[in-house]
């Protein structure tokens, strides 16, 4: 169990496990497990927008205010009332989600969506951030397998873009960041989060 209470987001490209290695943690810490987006009620209501495959024509801008409505919620009803009760958050995305891919992956200006994310987050960053970097030939072959949402069917270029976005954030925050190569069995990615986190003192 955390000393005391922890933000921790959980990052990376579509099929690359985080989903799974964020419950695991969570359950390990005895935290709470959230998502972002949908990891309330109205941001439900949202994501199925951002999502939905039959919209063709929503501006970038649109989404990531979409977005960005989504994290307000989320850290107003799930965050931060479980950080003041002294509970660690282990959450399924963040904010940084947005610069990915509404900044880098959208082509939006950066610093710009940011600041929107800033004031909508009302400044509740992360503490921790588990970015899990799989090989592009492994999530390649999962999303083979998968139903795309409107996300994953955009297009190789999008997403080249997006996984670059978080490769740049971890390599600008390293004290933020705790990047692990997904290369292994579950359990074994598990273990290098687990040793990561231990060495920054979280676990």
């Amino acid at each position: 169990m955390t000393s005391s209470p922890t933000y921790i987001a959980f990052e990376g490209a579509e099929g690359c496990g985080k989903s799974t290695q964020a419950a695991r943690l969570a359950e390990s810490l005895g935290a709470v497990l959230t998502r972002e987006t949908g990891g309330t009620d109205i941001g439900a209501r949202l994501r199925s927008i951002l999502h939905d495959t039959t919209i063709e024509d929503m501006s970038a801008r649109a989404e990531a205010l979409i977005a960005a409505a989504d994290r307000a919620q989320h850290i107003d009803q799930i965050v931060r009332p479980a950080l003041q009760a002294g509970r660690t958050v282990v959450s399924d995305r963040s904010v940084y989600s947005t610069l990915a891919y509404q900044g880098y992956g959208r082509e939006l200006d950066v610093d710009m969506v940011r600041a929107v994310n800033d004031w909508a987050i009302d400044g509740l960053w992360p503490d921790v951030v588990v970015f899990v970097d799989t090989p592009d030939d492994v999530i390649a072959e999962r999303m083979a397998r998968r139903q795309l949402d409107r996300f994953e069917a955009a297009g190789a270029a999008f997403h080249d873009r997006v996984i670059d976005g978080f490769r740049t954030m971890a390599a600008a925050d390293p004290h933020r960041w705790l990047t692990v190569a997904a290369v292994g069995s579950i359990d074994e990615v598990a273990a290098q989060i687990d040793a990561a986190l231990t060495v920054r003192g979280v676990r």
